[in-house]
């Protein structure tokens, strides 16, 4: 630790934080693009208001869970030592029962929704706690992390129809490349760190400049899928233009990540700006008369 004194945040600050608040619309384009395609248009306000309390519950859960399990490590990571549970501002009682409220939140959800949303809560539970140990054992951490994000096609037909359409696991393969590829420009950022920790990722196995050229791989072959999705679910050409214009704005971004691997926040920006362009076309493509 460096001495420093925490910043001084009230309780709801705090717990945003905690929660890594900022970052909770960073799948939300993606999430919604596939809700209004799953029904064909817009869902029951109520389906709706139970999808969100799903999302949001089972990510809570898994970010709390993940500070709970990673408060040792978080106290070696220079980017990660002012956490709440390294500071003591909050204790790992606290944070299990942060982890064990969302988890029952969203298995109520989950109930209401219907009984497959309810029989998979417990795998993407057990998907979002994985990572905490995974990334201790093996390189493919990196994968789960984007099996994590990948999982919300699947979820979103889940909730809306309470089937798992041929669609929606094209759908989870190209976010599961995708979110790979976003988790491998993010883990570039902790390279030296985790080496020194002894964690596993994509980049440590690889090593940077291998890992670099593997994103732009990773990006063409979630495009490839993803336009295939929109082939299958019959969404019509304007998402296809959207992929396209995905195309273009990720070959420039892939570039920028060859010059600065190590940016913070590009991955982050990149990864909602592409989302927003595809729920643009979806959107377009749903309730534009015509555009479909």
């Amino acid at each position: 630790m460096n001495g420093a004194p925490p910043p001084a945040r009230g309780p709801v600050r705090e717990l945003g934080k905690f929660l890594e608040i900022q970052n909770l619309g960073l799948n939300l384009p993606f999430a919604v693009a596939f809700l209004l395609a799953a029904a064909n248009g817009l869902p029951a306000l109520w389906t709706v208001v139970l999808i969100v309390v799903a999302f949001v519950a089972a990510r809570n859960a898994g970010h709390s869970f993940n500070r709970w399990a990673d408060r040792a490590l978080d106290a070696l990571n220079p980017r990660t030592q002012d956490r709440a549970l390294v500071t003591g501002r909050y204790s790992p009682a606290f944070a299990l029962g942060l982890t064990a409220a969302w988890s029952a939140l969203l298995f109520v959800a989950a109930f209401l929704l219907n009984p497959l949303a309810l029989l998979l809560a417990p795998v993407a539970l057990l998907l979002l706690f994985g990572y905490s140990y995974s990334k201790r054992v093996t390189a493919f951490t990196t994968v789960l992390l984007g099996l994590v994000e990948g999982i919300t096609p699947a979820a979103a037909y889940i909730a809306v129809t309470g089937t798992l359409p041929r669609s929606a696991l094209v759908a989870v393969g190209a976010i599961l490349l995708w979110g790979t590829a976003f988790e491998t420009i993010h883990s570039l950022g902790d390279l030296e760190v985790d080496r020194r920790l002894g964690l596993r990722s994509i980049p440590v196995a690889l090593g940077a400049e291998r890992s670099v050229a593997l994103v732009p791989v990773l990006h063409a072959a979630a495009l490839v899928l993803l336009a295939g999705y929109v082939v299958v679910a019959g969404l019509g050409p304007v998402p296809l233009v959207a992929v396209a214009g995905m195309a273009v704005l990720v070959g420039v971004a892939d570039v920028i990540v060859y010059k600065r691997p190590s940016a913070p926040r590009l991955p982050f920006q990149l990864h909602f700006a592409m989302g927003v362009l595809f729920l643009v076309g979806v959107v377009l493509a749903l309730f534009v008369p015509g555009w479909r």
